[in-house]
């Protein structure tokens, strides 16, 4: 591009880890004349994304909202709010996403207590229940729903059971789950999760969806510190967050952002959350068998394996990352490369979304084939 010139991108076709595809009717939605943050008519639009997203939760919790950020995030907010200096939290790791939560968690001035396996296998339930055995005053468990780093499916209906069993806090990463696979908050007792808007929801990035069950308030609200973060307190953004009536001003909201989340919200409404699951489940089916026919094959066992998010081994004596240049310059595709102990042994190829169609499946699966030829 010419310096101090319009940028225009190009077209792309995003198959990676994320952002994914937007869909057209959330870009046109983002383009539309820009609303004061306390307008009542944004207030009003506030109101029914709340609503919209309790319904992508599947909960009726009230403290349910955008976090004006990513899903990074979302994260801290769920951590910083509910750990204080002394607490201790059980934390899941097999893959990039829990080392994160490593991190939130000792940030916070709390312990960790870590739970570790390997990458592209799913966390050892019986290690988890023996850590929470083993540490009866943790107060949360964490740990990552769908691992984008891996592709991997936990069994977060098994692990908030746990949780509850041993009186804990749950908090679950549903960045890449939410929208592409069943999340059932009040169903599985979760007590803070967060996902992000550029995953399966086909929407810009910038935009956190979180949700705090009663329970969870109730900490937040007994807390003996403050919380570390401002701008992430949630006794602070749930005045300007609430429901109907003057909301107390905090930030100033990413108005257009918002008209894009609600705007795939209702796409997902219209959709239905159970044809949404079928429709990635279908499509990486799909993907799978082209991908087999030119003799690439998954990283990760069926039984629990994302749709949405699927690892694929490289071939030995391919160079991954000039396929994937190549996949990018030759074909303007792009596919995700692996991270950590995965680098170079896989990609990571999303189908999340918008994207998740196969017009894309198709072109991927062709380009692959010419550029591997």
């Amino acid at each position: 591009m010419t310096a101090n010139s319009t940028f225009i991108p190009p077209e792309r076709t995003l198959m990676g880890p994320g952002p994914s595809d937007v869909a057209p009717r959330v870009l046109n939605a983002m383009s539309r004349s820009t609303l004061g943050h306390l307008d009542p008519l944004f207030i009003e639009l506030m109101d029914e994304t709340k609503s919209l997203l309790q319904y992508a939760f599947r909960t009726k919790n009230a403290l349910t909202m955008p976090i004006s950020a990513p899903g990074s995030a979302g994260m801290e907010a769920c951590f910083v709010n509910l750990l204080e200096p002394g607490d201790k939290a059980i934390v899941c790791i097999n893959g990039v996403f829990g080392q994160r939560m490593v991190e939130n968690v000792t940030r916070c001035g709390a312990q960790a207590v870590v739970i570790e396996d390997t990458w592209g296998q799913q966390t050892d339930l019986n290690k988890v229940e023996a850590a929470l055995k083993a540490n009866p005053d943790a107060k949360v468990l964490a740990f990552v729903h769908a691992e984008t780093s891996t592709g991997v499916r936990n069994d977060a209906k098994a692990l908030c059971a746990l949780a509850q069993q041993y009186d804990c806090l749950s908090i679950v990463d549903a960045v890449t789950s939410l929208g592409g696979i069943d999340v059932d908050v009040d169903g599985w007792g979760i007590d803070a999760i967060y996902s992000g808007s550029q995953k399966c929801l086909s929407c810009v990035p910038g935009l956190s969806p979180v949700s705090f069950s009663d329970k969870a308030v109730d900490v937040i609200q007994q807390r003996k510190h403050p919380v570390q973060s401002w701008f992430l307190d949630m006794n602070l953004i749930v005045g300007y967050w609430g429901q109907g009536g003057k909301r107390a001003y905090h930030h100033t909201a990413p108005v257009n952002s918002i008209y894009a989340l609600h705007e795939s919200l209702v796409m997902l409404k219209e959709e239905g959350l159970e044809n949404a699951w079928a429709r990635h489940q279908q499509g990486h089916e799909k993907l799978a068998q082209g991908l087999a026919k030119i003799g690439l094959s998954m990283a990760v066992d069926e039984s629990y394996r994302l749709p949405q998010l699927n690892a694929v081994s490289i071939p030995d004596g391919v160079d991954d990352a000039e396929v994937r240049s190549r996949l990018l310059n030759d074909f303007n595709l792009e596919i995700g490369a692996g991270l950590g102990a995965l680098a170079g042994k896989v990609w990571r190829i999303g189908l999340m979304g918008y994207a998740c169609k196969d017009r894309n499946i198709d072109h991927c699966v062709a380009s692959l084939a010419k550029v591997l030829r």
